[in-house]
């Protein structure tokens, strides 16, 4: 079975409640020289994402630390899965809902689509397709199919496609407030960030370390954006506060290290 594509895009809002979005297929820091999977087709047509009344939560915009520039999601869970890959060290470029792929079922001959609701793109040149369902049957039979698909194709070009399971309620709940200090202007400036790493340079609690590197008021955002930015590091499975331990990081494995537990129990170590 082979796929195409439909060019992926920015773009903003518009009429009916739809994402509207132009082409952006050459974008080098989402595809990559080179990087198109099959061939893309067309490029006009947006990739809506919809807009439901009375649904709690719409569409929205994330900015991302890796790329300086604004992500669509259109659900909650696909912001949690943002927040994650947005944070990982090795991700270079991050977009959401890109393409559209389109291939001819084999059993009916019917044309079919799918489009992925993220997508990143890896230092290593290789990128993950994505959908972030809120729960394993999300999205029925028909997700079920298409995720079967985008995962051969995926695996053609050496890329990965995931239905990405939830992040756990403490690890995501960790990860929105640590999200909040993930701008630069939160780093602190080079005396603060040297008094931090000192601070930490063995395991302590979170506040005992933010109160000898300064005043907490001036020095705990500075430790909230090295947490995210992996500079620190902490159990993120368990509820973060002022008795979490928290040292420099150390090792390769950087912030990634840090949810090791839950994610082997999501399964995705």
């Amino acid at each position: 079975m082979s796929c195409s594509t439909l060019g992926p895009g920015r773009g903003r809002f518009g009429h009916g409640g739809c994402f509207q979005q132009s082409c952006w297929a050459d974008d080098p820091a989402v595809l990559g020289a080179g990087g198109r999977i099959g061939a893309v087709r067309g490029t006009g047509a947006g990739i809506g994402v919809s807009v439901v009344p009375g649904r709690r939560w719409g569409p929205g915009w994330w900015w991302s630390a890796t790329t300086g520039r604004h992500v669509v999601h259109g659900s909650a869970a696909m912001r949690t899965q943002l927040m994650l890959l947005d944070r990982d060290p090795d991700v270079i470029g991050l977009a959401g809902r890109p393409v559209r792929f389109v291939w001819r079922d084999e059993a009916d001959g019917r044309v079919r689509s799918w489009v992925p609701q993220l997508f990143a793109r890896y230092a290593d040149g290789t990128g993950l397709f994505a959908d972030c369902p809120s729960g394993p049957a999300a999205g029925g039979v028909r997700a079920q199919r298409a995720g079967l698909v985008l995962e051969a194709e995926c695996a053609r070009v050496g890329w990965v496609y995931r239905r990405l399971e939830p992040l756990s309620a403490v690890v995501a709940a960790n990860l929105r407030w640590l999200a909040g200090y993930r701008h630069l202007r939160y780093a602190g400036p080079p005396g603060v960030r040297a008094a931090i790493s000192v601070a930490f340079a063995v395991p302590r609690p979170l506040a005992d370390g933010a109160a000898s590197a300064g005043d907490p008021l001036q020095v705990l955002s500075a430790v909230y954006h090295a947490l995210w930015a992996g500079q620190l590091v902490a159990r993120l499975d368990e509820p973060l506060g002022e008795h979490t331990m928290v040292s420099a990081h150390q090792g390769n494995g950087g912030h990634a290290d840090a949810v090791v537990a839950d994610a082997g129990r999501r399964g995705e170590e």
